[in-house]
């Protein structure tokens, strides 16, 4: 299997769009806009840097490659302050592609790429509002669609709480 190419700003900026989202009044998760997380860089009293909804949206189109330090480090401390819980820290760094994100492994990759995709984060969020019993259900069902269907590898019966008792 040929490598990827390297990960650019454009891509990493993406993907911190992409996996660090905000929940609104009705419990749903949704990504931050270009505007939204311009006008909040620009208003942090924490730094300096100002950053217009047309430069970021240059950044994320990869017309621009070539972002300031304080930049970088603007953007980085906007998503690292609304990571989710127990991720690893976003660092000027990993927007540069200098390593990866610390603490980052192949399956957090795997996890990060998969989430990446709206229509299985909406699937997780739901999925985090079940009992274990109907998580349980929920994962016996796609095993039987994966049989069928012959795409992906089964859950297995196991949850976070155990095997079930059988």
């Amino acid at each position: 299997m040929p490598d990827s190419p390297p990960a650019t700003v454009a891509t990493r900026l993406n993907e911190l769009f992409a996996t660090v989202t905000w929940t609104d009044d009705r419990g749903r998760a949704r990504e931050y806009s270009t505007p939204q997380v311009a006008r909040a860089i620009s208003d942090d009293p924490g730094h300096d840097t100002t950053v217009s909804r047309v430069y970021l949206a240059t950044l994320r189109s990869g017309a621009n490659a070539n972002p300031t330090v304080a930049v970088l480090k603007a953007i980085a401390k906007f998503f690292d302050e609304r990571r989710p819980a127990g991720t690893p820290p976003v660092t000027a760094a990993f927007l540069l592609g200098e390593g990866e994100r610390a603490g980052d492994d192949p399956e957090a990759r795997e996890l990060r790429d998969k989430l990446a995709d709206r229509q299985v984060r909406m699937i997780a969020m739901r999925a985090g509002d079940m009992t274990p019993a109907v998580r349980r259900q929920v994962l016996e069902m796609l095993d039987i669609l994966d049989r069928t269907t012959g795409a992906g590898t089964p859950a297995g019966p196991e949850t976070e709480d155990g095997p079930p008792a059988g």
